[in-house]
């Protein structure tokens, strides 16, 4: 599928999102939230549902929690703009709520399909609701900072997914604003990983960088251990660790 391709399909989701009535949630909001970013993307960072903001404007990660995403993004030198960025439920749930095993059931088809057209390499999971999407059964704390295979059934059967925790939480939780730039550390590492996994062959830098081409990646430590599941306190530090041997972090920047 070209990028051509993949834009119009991501177009006609956002369409049907936006007229979307498939659950309780298209009553209370404003605008739905189908996502945004790059058709040419290799990174997918999918959150749990749009907020108070997002609501208003239609856009993904645009309160706090948006401006702290900004930020982890920022500290690996990626944009918003050269990734894509959706949620579980694309519609607001009242009061920020958790949303509810039904909506997350009924907006799920859209994912699916976004996750289809784009055909991620890493797929960045924000919050709970995200990462079991993506790895059933698994607990964030014990996974967050770590990458693995992507369920079959997630709509990204060949992709990896890295478990971090959502942004918001860091705002009620001021301890885990570190935690989450030590895990966002190893998102690099987990991309050069799944790159290797899919045998994409590299391109030089200069030309299309992560977006649509593959850019040439550094090799990653034969220490790596992709699949392993480190504890919370050490796991980030080991990515992190492992990509600092493969080469310098410029080598990833997305143009």
């Amino acid at each position: 599928m070209t990028e051509a391709e993949r834009r119009a399909a991501l177009d006609a989701i956002g369409a049907e999102v936006a007229a979307c009535t498939r659950c309780r949630l298209h009553e209370a909001r404003t605008k739905a939230v189908p996502g945004e970013g790059t058709a040419a993307t290799e990174v997918i960072f999918v959150g749990e549902g749009p907020g108070f903001n997002e609501d208003r404007q239609g856009r993904p990660f645009v309160g706090q929690a948006g401006a702290l995403l900004s930020e982890l993004l920022g500290s690996v030198g990626w944009s918003r703009e050269e990734v894509f960025i959706t949620n579980v439920v694309k519609c607001r749930p009242p009061e920020n709520r958790d949303p509810e095993p039904d909506e997350i059931a009924a907006c799920g088809p859209f994912l699916t399909r976004q996750l289809v057209a784009l055909d991620p390499a890493l797929v960045v999971t924000l919050g709970r609701f995200s990462m079991a999407r993506f790895n059933p059964g698994a607990r964030i704390g014990q996974v967050h900072g770590t990458f693995r295979p992507s369920a079959p059934e997630s709509g990204a059967p060949e992709a990896l997914t890295y478990a971090m925790y959502h942004p918001a939480a860091a705002l009620h939780q001021g301890s885990l604003k570190a935690t989450l730039f030590q895990d966002m550390e190893g998102v690099p590492l987990a991309l050069l990983e799944a790159r290797k996994l899919r045998s994409v062959a590299p391109v030089p830098l200069g030309t299309a960088g992560l977006l649509g081409e593959t850019a040439h990646a550094p090799a990653v430590s034969e220490a790596a251990e992709p699949f392993a599941t480190p504890g919370p306190s050490n796991a980030a530090a080991e990515s992190a660790g492992a990509f600092a041997e493969s080469g310098p972090t410029d080598q990833l920047s997305l143009f």
